[in-house]
């Protein structure tokens, strides 16, 4: 389910509009998984503020931190996947749970299209609402029940 959203300029950075994102959710938030792009300490510092795990691959160059400021969390990250490997600690961690992120994103592009097509930015700003509240409701529609049966 899509719980937060906006629009922004294509030169802004990702990972300082999640921030304001995950500041403006009042709802609980247990985990925050993202790709690299978010690997930053700004990131991991309100996910945490929030008591929100952080599911974020570091990038390939990433180090421990030995000078302020520091991300404990990132520094554990960077430090457990240097030991057991990349590919491990994406299923350790459940990383594969971002595929769903961008399975919505498809569908988004997919059914609503690529672009906006309103020309006020409060007309944008509406579009993007509206397409977003269909998806969801598309989403709980088409959701099966799944439970375990026995062997």
């Amino acid at each position: 389910m899509i719980v937060a959203h906006t629009l922004t300029d294509p030169i802004v950075n990702d990972a300082t509009t999640r921030i304001g994102l995950i500041e403006a959710l009042d709802a609980d938030i247990a985990r925050v998984t993202a790709d690299g792009a978010y690997d930053t300490i700004a990131f991991y510092e309100t996910a945490a503020a929030r008591g929100a795990t952080v599911v974020v691959p570091p990038n390939k160059t990433a180090r421990v931190s030995r000078r302020r400021p520091r991300s404990s969390a990132r520094d554990r990250t960077i430090t457990k996947m240097k030991n057991i490997g990349r590919r491990r600690w994406k299923k350790e961690v459940g990383y594969h749970q971002q595929a769903r992120v961008v399975n919505v994103f498809f569908r988004y592009k997919s059914i609503i299209g690529g672009s906006l097509r309103a020309r006020s930015p409060a007309g944008r700003v509406t579009e993007a609402v509206i397409a977003c509240n269909i998806l969801n409701q598309m989403t709980e529609v088409g959701r099966p029940e799944s439970y375990s049966i026995g062997r």
